[in-house]
């Protein structure tokens, strides 16, 4: 495992998702959460959460980063970075489908929140495949005899 590109593809996951967030929720589904107000916090008790969305948002970044750090980036190809990204993505927004169907909000949020989900599981898996790069064997080696 190569540290400093983890701690580099992790903290640039966890950015990509909290601007594909606000690009999301913030501009997207700004006028559909308007119309179904009376479903959401409001603007000040979100504030007031506002660090827990963002240490759920970190832990997703770390977790994903994670997972392919240990488990795929070895032998990754750019294909194999989409296909996780999407299957990530498709992991992530099943809560999604869960919380339709025992929550009363518009079907058309819930397909959005799914759609852009995936999206985004694409996107991040291709940003980590460009950030974390696996340690070489070399570079093994250097770090072993250093």
């Amino acid at each position: 495992m190569n540290p400093k590109r983890l701690i580099l593809a992790i903290l640039a996951v966890f950015l990509g998702v909290f601007l594909t967030d606000f690009l999301i929720h913030g501009i997207w589904l700004d006028s559909s959460y308007k119309l179904t107000a009376s479903l959401w916090r409001t603007e000040a008790e979100m504030q007031k959460h506002f660090g827990w969305l963002l240490l759920a948002q970190f832990f997703a970044a770390a977790t994903f980063t994670v997972v392919w750090a240990t488990g795929i980036a070895g032998s990754a190809t750019i294909y194999c970075a989409g296909i996780y990204g999407a299957t990530m993505g498709v992991f992530s927004q099943a809560n999604t489908l869960i919380t339709y169907a025992v929550q009363p909000f518009p079907a058309d949020i819930a397909l959005k929140w799914f759609a852009s989900g995936v999206v985004r599981g694409c996107l991040m898996g291709l940003l980590v495949f460009f950030i974390y790069k696996p340690l070489t064997r070399d570079s093994k080696n250097r770090a072993i005899a250093i």
